[in-house]
Formats: C-alpha cells, structure tokens, sequence
C-alpha cells in the first residue's frame, strides 16, 4: 500500500508534530488513530514525522513497539497494518523532564533529524497533551530554545489542551504566559467537541439554508436547550474533579461553543477571525449574573448511588480519590440571556452533568406557539411548538418536529417528524474527532479553535457563578440518583418559566408516525 500522497488544497502541510506528554492515553486512544485517519483519506502529506516527548522511560524502538500493540486496542475502526507501520516508522521519541533545558536540546536534534529525512520544511507543531500546570513552562522553554520561532517562512504552532485557566484570574494568567513568548496566531487552543461533524454543521446548516435563517431570532423562537449528558461516572478522574467540578469542566469550553455557535450572527466569510469575531460577540452579549440571579438562575447536582443501564453504580462520594463529604458539583444546569438584537428575551438553558439517564449531546431550537385561533372551535386543546434538534452524540443528525392531522373523521392533531441521520445519508464515519483539528492546525486555519478574548469572555459569565458557590457551599448533596436526569431543582428552573426540558428518551414515535404518550415521570430521589 502506498502512503505517499500528492498536495492538494486539503492536504495538510508538511511538518514535525512533537506530542509533549507523548506517553499518555491521549496519544494512543485519539492523535495517531487520528493521524492514520488523515493519511488513509490521503490529507496527510508524506513530508511528515512525529516526535514524542516525555519523561517516561521509552527509546524510540521501545515507543514504536507499544503503540502498535496499543493502538489496535483504541481505534475507532481498524487501521491496516500497513498503515499502522507506516505511521510508526516516522515516529521517534525524546525522554526528557518538560522543565529541562538539556531535554529541550535533545528534542530539537530528534525533530532537525526527522526534518531533514523528512523534508518537513522546517515547520513544527507542539501538542501539549500535559496537565495544565506545564502549558506555560512548555511554551517557555520552547521559545527559550528557539523551537517556537518563526522565519524563513517555517512556522510554528503550539496546541494547547483544555483546561485554559479554572477562572477567570488564572485564565488572563495562562494568556499573558502564552503571549510573553508566542503571538496569538501560533496558539491553537483546542476543543474536540468541534471536531464533531453536527458540530461544524450548525453554521452550514443556519447558513446555507434561506428556510432556515429568517426563523432564528427572538420573533420566531421561545427558547433553546443545550445538553451534553454522560452517563459514566468521574471514574480514575475523581482527583482531577474534586479540582474541577462540572461547571469548569464543561461549561467555558464545550458548551459556550454549541451556545456561540447556535447564537452568532452571520460572518461575513469563514474566515478564522471573522468566524470567531462573531462568537466573541455572543459572550460578551450574555447578561452578566448577579449573585441574587446566581441563587434563582443555576442549579448544581451531585450524583448519588443508583441504576444506570442496568447495573447498580456508586455514588460521587464514593468514588475514589473522592472525599466522602465532597461539595464538588457533578451537575450544572443554567439559564442565561444574551442582551442583543436578535436575541434579547430569549432564554438558552444549559445543563450537562455526569451520571445522567442517557448519553447525549443536542441543541433544541423550541419555536413560539402559534395563535390558537384557528382550533378554537375543534377538539383540539393543545397546539404542539415546532422543534428542531441538532443531534450531536452519539447519533449526528437534525430532526424537525411539526404538527399534523391525525387520520380520522375528527379533528386531532399529532407531531411528526422529520430526521436526518448522518449515517443514513453518508455513511459511517469513523473518527476519533480529532482529524479535522490536527488537519487544521496543520493547514493554519484556526476557525475552529479559540482566541485568548473568547476564553475570557467565557470566565467572565463563569466567575459570578463560581464566586457565589464558593461563599454559599451546597447543602443537601447527594441530591440526585445515578441514572436520573439530575436534581428536581434542575425541572423547576423550567417550570417556573412555563417550560420543560425535552423529554429525551421518550418522544419516540410509534408505527403510524405520532408522538407516543409520554412516561410517567419518577420523583428524583437518591436510591439507597
């Protein structure tokens, strides 16, 4: 099989990707399979090696031989052998502490190496698959060594995982580190929530549909829900979590995508800056919480003991290296306003947590009731809202709700819909969602990714919240079931405002095409 691929204008530029932290999950569950997925759709170019660096005690010899036992294991399809080797066959390893200087030389022996064998062109690309607290060493001690400079024409780019800051002050901190010795166009901060297909399709889908576009503002709509619900555990994170909590973990990064995404006015091009222009005018937008608002406006959950697809779980406090009197939040439901023209008066409601009944990441775009004018003199009692839902895991497709009469000499109304399934119309696709932003990265275009101001503008909606949880802990967890949809106060946060949140799981539609009738619904209570 022959791996050499011709340019084209998607193909990926050549270059050196040094993986720092190479020894983690990371690299064997999602960077190479992403990158054997790259050179199997031939947008990986042959002028490419990698390098991975780490303190673990691996050769080169030794790190190619562990991941193609590893990776196998992780892919999300098979890789062919062939392939598999091939990607190992360009890849070396630097043992080396990150606050080492003498490791940063061996390092940039090993990528001059490969550049010349390589014909890389000089261009590099640091992923930083490390813990927070060595973003800015790593970014330091690259420029120090002249790894990060740019010239000739070769660039240089560093990925930065998440998380960028766990507040606001330490956020500002991490940028300024960032830009002490990098410019702002060679930062990539990723998110994989934006490799996903639906995700990148929100826009294609506003914008590129005249049927669409003109409904998507306050005149048409009456509110939308974001979700994104697991329904594993903290698992071998729970030190990381007691840290962290749902809010940070969550809510800056991942969902403030899918709400600026779903929120943004039209770009005057894709254009990287253009695009995020945009949705840093949607942050700065969002109605800053007073701490009264915080108290009536945000709901926090922690998972206690119960069933979750069948099996008796743990509760959060008994997870390990978790405190049994632990007040950290596994679940965080919002209400938030975006004070714009467009916007203005309609609520977007938030909630992810972990534990949950289902599995699932979606966007719903409930539209405004029209007058009931018409059925006053029928049978009908209740005119269903039209619905569109961007599905975005694990199922990736849209589905539009709409009423219809139900056949028969009476007037009845019934709500259909209409689906479209990824799979369904383009097949399979088999993707860590990782290969569109290593793709990018490697390409220059950062669209996708997020500039320093939109961090901060996400912590800034974030800070009232995590300042008033701090004065005021919680009381009261456990105080939802494992398995559940999270705590009863995340239902009355709705109610109150006269709506409720999809009932997922339950509007499944019956033979004849009608919603079923839904399930009684449980008390939220812990199971003991």
């Amino acid at each position: 099989m022959n791996y050499d691929h011709s340019e084209t204008n998607s193909t990926a530029a050549p270059c050196v990707m040094t993986i720092c932290g190479a020894a983690g999950d990371l690299t064997k569950r999602k960077l190479i399979p992403a990158l054997c997925n790259l050179a199997e759709e031939k947008l990986l170019p042959e002028q490419f090696a990698v390098v991975g660096f780490s303190a673990d005690d691996f050769t080169t010899e030794s790190f190619r031989k562990n991941l193609m036992q590893e990776i196998p294991k992780f892919a999300v399809s098979p890789i062919a052998p062939q392939l598999l080797d091939w990607m190992c066959q360009r890849t070396y390893y630097v043992k080396g502490d990150f606050q080492d200087a003498d490791a940063y030389q061996r390092l940039e022996q090993q990528i001059a190496e490969a550049d010349r064998k390589y014909h890389t062109a000089g261009n590099r690309l640091f992923y930083l698959a490390v813990a927070p607290r060595f973003f800015s060493t790593i970014a330091k001690m690259l420029a120090l060594c002249c790894l990060s400079k740019e010239e000739d024409g070769h660039w240089a780019r560093v990925v930065v995982e998440k998380p960028f800051g766990h507040d606001l002050a330490s956020a500002k901190q991490l940028n300024q580190d960032l830009r002490q010795v990098l410019t702002e166009k060679q930062i990539y901060r990723i998110d994989h929530y934006l490799g996903k297909e639906t995700v990148q399709n929100v826009m294609v889908f506003r914008f590129s549909n005249n049927i669409i576009e003109p409904l998507w503002n306050r005149n048409y709509v009456d509110h939308v829900q974001i979700t994104a619900a697991e329904t594993v555990g903290v698992e071998h994170r729970g030190g990381f979590y007691e840290t962290a909590g749902a809010l940070r973990d969550m809510v800056p990064n991942h969902l403030f995508q899918l709400l600026t995404m779903t929120a943004m006015e039209p770009p005057i091009s894709f254009d990287a800056d253009e695009v995020r222009n945009k949705q840093a005018e949607v942050l700065h937008a969002i109605q800053p919480l007073t701490p009264e608002e915080v108290l009536t406006n945000t709901v926090r959950g922690q998972y206690g003991s119960g069933i979750v697809e069948g099996q008796r779980v743990p509760g959060y406090g008994s997870e390990p290296a978790v405190a049994l009197d632990s007040n950290t939040e596994t679940f965080v439901a919002l209400k938030l306003l975006i004070d714009n023209w467009r916007w203005a008066g309609v609520p977007f409601y938030l909630r992810t947590g972990k534990r949950l009944a289902r599995r699932v990441t979606e966007i719903v775009i409930q539209f405004r009731r029209t007058p009931f004018v018409l059925f006053r003199n029928t049978s009908v009692r209740n005119l269903e809202t039209n619905r569109l839902v961007i599905h975005i895991q694990p199922e990736e497709g849209i589905s539009l709700g709409f009423g219809a009469k139900v056949p028969g000499s009476i007037m009845k109304l019934g709500l259909v819909n209409m689906d479209f399934d990824y799979s369904t119309y383009f097949g399979m696709e088999h993707s860590t969602g990782y290969e569109r932003l290593l793709r990018d990265c490697m390409a220059g275009d950062a669209t996708l990714f997020q500039r320093a101001d939109m961090v901060e503008a996400g912590w800034s909606v974030i800070q009232p919240i995590l300042d008033v949880w701090h004065a005021l802990p919680a009381r009261g967890f456990p105080n939802y079931a494992a398995g559940s949809w999270g705590p009863i106060e995340a239902d009355e946060l709705l109610q109150k405002d006269g709506r409720a949140w999809r009932r997922i799981g339950e509007e499944e539609l019956d033979k004849r095409g009608r919603i079923a009738p839904p399930a009684t619904p449980e008390k939220t209570g812990i199971v003991t």
